[in-house]
């Protein structure tokens, strides 16, 4: 069940479930006066209603929004995921971690092992190490 945020951007204290919510110290607003989205690290139960915008210095229009996340995923998860029949834009590319994974796709795909020399040398590629060694 999602948590509902209040007009005044208050998270309740406690959930439909019965839990009791425990905020987080750091909050994310966006100011309605010039768009800017700021971080906030607010303490105690005793904080102001609003922050003041850092760009603008608003108040009146600042308003809690959803902060950013990162989602983690295997190499394993990226492989299955990886569709070698789509073109890749060069931005694939400039993603260290999509290095070997075109041969790795294409090698499970044709029943290939291409054994622990071939993975040592995609870790090398990744990190650089490779270039180095060829220079």
């Amino acid at each position: 069940m999602a948590m509902q945020v209040s007009e005044e951007g208050e998270l309740p204290h406690t959930a439909a479930s019965g839990m009791v919510v425990s905020n987080m110290p750091i909050f994310e607003y966006q100011c309605a006066d010039c768009a800017a989205v700021s971080s906030h690290v607010i303490l105690g139960r005793n904080r102001p209603r609003r922050p003041v915008c850092p760009r603008c210095g608003a108040r009146r229009g600042m308003r809690r929004v959803m902060s950013s996340f990162a989602v983690v995923e295997s190499e394993a998860s990226r492989l299955d995921r990886f569709d070698t029949s789509r073109p890749t834009d060069e931005s694939f590319y400039r993603d260290s971690r999509n290095v070997g994974l075109w041969a790795k796709k294409r090698a499970r795909e044709m029943g290939v092992d291409l054994g622990p020399q071939f993975d040592a040398k995609v870790e090398a590629a990744r990190s650089g190490k490779l270039i180095k060694e060829m220079a």
